[in-house]
């Protein structure tokens, strides 16, 4: 067993406590450069450089920062106008229900409402999606509700039951659609 002086003596001691006539066992023989402190040139483009970083991450943020705030107020009415597309639906049911009389004063008037609701979903980015029957399925803007034997290709649009709606670009509702089956064979 070693004696606690013994053991003391053999460790180095961190270099505060080294002496300095008698210089400390790590930095023995170390090269002078590895000693010294770093040049001042060498300081200051280690901070020109954490400042140039830190200021195109600050630039890089607040880029970022816009883009999110444009990007929520682009889509901020979204739940709204949501809300509002099943009163446009029934309200073109109602349209297709009084087209037997247009001559009447409450189908023109009608007409003039169904115009206005029109423009307010188009000043509001909101457009329908072109869907006609004969056009192929894309499971991108369209949900097919149901699929009805036909001698069209299978995954043709046959009916529309609810349009669907882009707003500014990104689908706000998909098409509700019936799409042909292949057509069932007798055995």
């Amino acid at each position: 067993m070693r004696d606690k002086k013994q053991q003391e003596a053999e460790e180095p001691m961190p270099e505060e406590e080294c002496p300095q006539e008698n210089p400390c066992p790590e930095t023995e023989g170390a090269p002078a450069e590895e000693q010294a402190e770093p040049a001042p040139e060498d300081e200051l483009a280690k901070w020109h450089e954490l400042a140039l970083r830190t200021a195109a991450e600050y630039d890089n943020y607040r880029k970022r920062t816009v883009k999110d705030r444009e990007e929520f107020a682009k889509y901020a009415n979204r739940s709204l106008l949501e809300e509002l597309l099943p009163v446009v639906d029934n309200f073109e049911m109602g349209m297709k229900m009084a087209e037997g009389d247009q001559g009447s004063m409450i189908y023109i008037g009608m007409q003039m409402v169904q115009k206005q609701l029109a423009d307010f979903l188009e000043g509001q980015g909101v457009e329908p999606i072109p869907t006609e029957p004969g056009q192929m399925f894309d499971h991108n803007i369209h949900e097919a509700i149901q699929s009805e034997p036909s001698d069209q290709p299978e995954g043709t649009i046959l009916r529309i039951i609810r349009r669907g709606y882009n707003l500014r670009g990104r689908l706000l509702r998909p098409a509700n659609v019936v799409t042909a089956a292949p057509a069932q064979q007798d055995a």
